[in-house]
Order: structure tokens, then sequence, then C-alpha cells
């Protein structure tokens, strides 16, 4: 009797896991917007500085760093905020010698909730409205594809480098 007993413990146990997995959270959920750098004539460019750091301000207003001191840099991903109606990042660009110059993107978007299941986390997708930039390394930012969700396959920003830089 005892071994009918621990099968059918066993069976429920298994029964229970096989029901815990058939939820369908995205194993990729991360929200980021990807930016890739280019020169004027739309080929893929390389940052020429030493180190690129990206920072920007919380919404509690302290400062953070998204990207710090990457070399060599054809493109990168950020995160997006959530809350804000923009998202202001400053490009801190610093060369051989420790002399740094700072490049500032500011990404206006709307924000808007996005719920897969009561089992899985809430995040948040955005559209990108708007971007200005200030920085005489940058010569243009151009919105590539406005819709920032899962899918960060296709760079959202396209970062055109000034060629005097």
């Amino acid at each position: 009797m005892r071994p009918l007993t621990l099968a059918a413990a066993a069976a429920a146990v298994a029964l229970t896991v096989a029901a815990c997995t058939s939820i369908d959270c995205p194993v990729e959920n991360t929200v980021a917007t990807g930016y890739k750098l280019l020169k004027p004539d739309g080929t893929q460019d390389t940052l020429k500085y030493d180190t690129l750091t990206i920072t920007t301000r919380t919404a509690l207003g302290a400062d953070t760093i998204l990207l710090n001191k990457s070399t060599s840099a054809t493109a990168f991903s950020l995160p997006v905020s959530s809350g804000a109606a923009a998202d202001t990042l400053n490009l801190l660009l610093t060369d051989t010698l420790g002399n740094t110059r700072t490049n500032t993107i500011i990404v206006a978007k709307t924000d808007r909730p996005h719920f897969e299941s009561v089992d899985c986390a809430m995040s948040h997708f955005h559209t990108i409205t708007d971007v200005e930039w200030q920085g005489s390394d940058i010569d243009s930012v151009v919105i590539n594809k406005n819709t920032v969700d899962y899918d960060s396959s296709t760079p959202h920003l396209f970062i055109y480098l000034n060629p005097d830089r």
C-alpha cells in the first residue's frame, strides 16, 4: 500500500511541475534601445576615442553609468527609463591623454505598459517620438526604428559621427 502512496505523490509532483512550465513568459525580456555608429556615407564607424562612457540621471536625480569605458565601440544597447518623457544621455569621450569631451543625446518617447500574464513581470514598451543632440562629435542622430520592445535585432537610432572629430 505504501508504494502506491509514493507513486501517487510522485505523479502529483510531476503534474504540478509540468503545469508550471507552461507559463509563456518571454525569456529575453530586456527592453533596450540599440544605437549604431555610422559615417556620413552610411557605413559602420568605429569610435576613435580611447573610451566611451555614457551616463544619465535617474528619476531620483542621481547620476548613473549605463556604459562604462567601452573601447572601439561600433554599436551599443542601453536601457530605457519608464515614466520620464525623455532620456538624456551624456556621452563622455576620453582620448589617450585623458581629455574628455561631452556630447548629449536626448531621446523623447512615450511609454506604454506591456503585460504578458499574472505570472510574468510587467514591462514597458516605448515609442521614440523625437531625438536631439548637442556636441561637436555628433553630426546627426536619426530614428531608424521607433518602437522599443523585446526585439533589439534592429538598431533604433543611428548616430552619424562628425568626420572632423
